[in-house]
């Protein structure tokens, strides 16, 4: 049984990270894809697709919980990696109508494949083994940020515009990766009381497979609304309303290091031909904080107030340094030149180092939120921790959404003292939650 449980973890962290490679890399370069693109018939924008995504998924994770209960966990994770294979092979031949349409069933695959995603998890855990198998399951993803990325800086390195050929051999590489995550999904084996529980329903000769569905849906439904009310609920108290701050600033963020960054590097006139290879490179570097960040404060790191409180503040100051790097380092149109480079000039001399570098802060600094906003959310609801979670990536998905709308209008500048007056106001609310109020009973309260 352990080692059944283990082996469907193992699998489930590799399938995700074989999709993830091939996302996490569109969604890295697509920007920059799409403004060298020689079709002048697509209108699409790279920034506008990730905006529709993540809108998308935020309120699709409101019916996701339904579908797993009705079709399982095993079945929806692999419907999902095909909706995801299906966006990464619009790129291969573009087309404007395909390209927002896939947008769409990505974001609702994106629900369906993280609700079951956790689902299968727990299935697959003990209490003596939840959190070797989250950090299994988080480093295997988290590598996902390292092998397409390489492929980018390789491929593109010393080229100064992206061929259709070129573009057409990455998407491929990118469709092969999801397709081989999808596929691993179908080798997942059912555990022993999950086994025990389908003969009790085949041998029901009296129940159709209609009916047994049909019950199945009635019963999430109920459960989905008894979840909907808790969510309610919890909206209204007053930890909550506090670290809502923090968690859209988790947004703003996930929108600038996993779309925005990578297009201003890539744009970059003064890095001449090395530019568009650099975006493979900082999608690794950013990978390496990440994985750096959640291994030193998600693992390794005792659990407690303090400890909270000076990661989170880390941080910003991490983030608020990086920021200011960027500023001088980057040109302010970066993200929103029309063209494949250019105009302006930074107050710097732009550096590899300094892009780079500020690659690897903004890693660190996101995983300094994101595990710390875990960590105060299982603590505090350790009750309603579905519910509570559910609330921290919808307001984190809509924030990344609208941020991915704005960020083919707004200059560098801009964006980035955003991310900063968001950043200090997240902070300094999660400090007085850690500070001020009265956990036990926020939600008895209300």
């Amino acid at each position: 049984m352990a080692d059944r449980r283990t082996c469907n973890v193992v699998i489930l962290g590799l399938g995700f990270l074989f999709i993830f490679t091939a996302f996490t890399t569109c969604g890295n370069v697509e920007q920059t894809v799409v403004k060298s693109l020689k079709n002048s018939t697509f209108r699409g924008s790279g920034y506008h697709s990730l905006g529709i995504i993540y809108g998308v998924f935020s309120f699709s994770n409101l019916l996701a919980p339904t579908v797993v209960s009705v079709i399982g966990a095993k079945s929806t994770m692999f419907l999902s990696g095909l909706l995801y294979s299906g966006y990464v092979a619009v790129f291969i031949a573009p087309a404007t109508w395909a390209f927002y349409l896939t947008s769409v069933l990505i974001g609702i695959g994106a629900a369906l494949l993280w609700t079951a995603q956790g689902h299968f998890l727990v299935e697959n855990s003990e209490a003596s083994t939840i959190n070797r198998n989250t950090g299994m399951f988080w480093a295997l993803l988290q590598c996902s940020m390292l092998f397409g990325n390489l492929y980018i800086y390789l491929d593109w390195n010393g080229q100064t515009e992206i061929s259709d050929g070129s573009r057409r051999n990455i998407f491929l590489f990118l469709l092969v990766a999801s397709v081989l995550g999808t596929l691993s999904f179908l080798v997942l084996r059912r555990i022993h009381c999950e086994e025990e529980m389908l003969s009790e329903e085949e041998g029901q000769s009296l129940l159709s497979t209609r009916s047994m569905y049909k019950s199945r849906a009635s019963a999430a439904l109920q459960d989905t609304k008894s979840e909907f009310k808790t969510i309610l609920q919890l909206l209204r108290t007053k930890t909550i309303l506090l670290l809502s701050p923090c968690m859209a600033y988790s947004g703003l963020e996930l929108s600038f290091y996993s779309g925005v960054y990578g297009t201003c590097i890539g744009a970059t006139t003064h890095f001449g031909a090395a530019a568009k290879g650099l975006i493979g490179i900082s999608g690794i570097v950013v990978g390496i904080g990440e994985i750096v960040g959640g291994g030193l404060f998600g693992l390794l790191c005792k659990n407690s107030r303090f400890r909270r409180t000076s990661v989170v503040f880390l941080g910003m100051v991490v983030h608020f340094i990086a920021s200011y790097l960027i500023f001088l380092n980057i040109p302010d149109d970066a993200p929103v030149v029309f063209e494949t480079t250019t105009q302006k000039s930074p107050y710097l001399t732009p550096s590899v180092s300094i892009a780079l570098l500020c690659s690897f802060l903004l890693g660190l600094g996101d995983s300094c939120f994101n595990t710390q906003l875990y960590s105060i959310l299982g603590h505090v609801y350790a009750e309603q921790s579905a519910a509570a979670f559910a609330i921290f990536k919808f307001i984190q998905s809509v924030c990344a959404a609208v941020a991915f709308f704005y960020s083919g209008y707004l200059l560098l500048m801009w964006q980035l003292l955003l991310l900063v007056i968001l950043g200090f106001i997240g902070t300094l609310c999660f400090f007085i939650v850690e500070r001020v109020q009265d956990f036990p009973t926020d939600f008895q309260e209300d």
